[in-house]
């Protein structure tokens, strides 16, 4: 198991760990994506908080991808202008939040439903 860079709390030498539900409105990657994270660190209730945050607006901008898989990035207004699609800022803000969310956590780990990769050594051809 992992720890924060957090400081403990002096009244607890060695936290327990203590079960932690997942929160039934996050999509299934969001879920997989929370129990991994709370299975290697060491969290207390206010990450909790703020990794749930996270896990939403990881969430709001997967939705707003979709919508803008369906629906292009733009569209034609009445008065003929080429405009952005709503779903584009609401994407950028809720990435925007996820990345702040995830660094005020201290985590350095994947976001949800990525794939793992390891990191490039240095001199490898390419």
């Amino acid at each position: 198991m992992r720890y924060l860079m957090f400081p403990v709390p002096t009244m607890r030498k060695h936290p327990a760990k203590k079960t932690v539900t997942t929160p039934r409105h996050l999509s299934a990657p969001a879920r997989l994506w929370w129990k991994w994270v709370t299975n290697e660190f060491l969290l207390e209730e206010h990450h909790l908080r703020l990794l749930e945050l996270c896990c939403r607006a990881w969430d709001r901008a997967e939705a707003a991808r979709r919508g803008i898989k369906k629906h292009g990035l733009t569209y034609t207004a009445k008065n003929g202008d080429v405009r952005p699609r709503p779903e584009v800022s609401i994407e950028k803000n809720a990435m925007v939040v996820f990345a702040r969310l995830l660094r005020e956590l201290s985590l350095d780990v994947p976001p949800p439903g990525a794939e793992v990769r390891l990191p490039r050594l240095a001199g490898a051809g390419g």
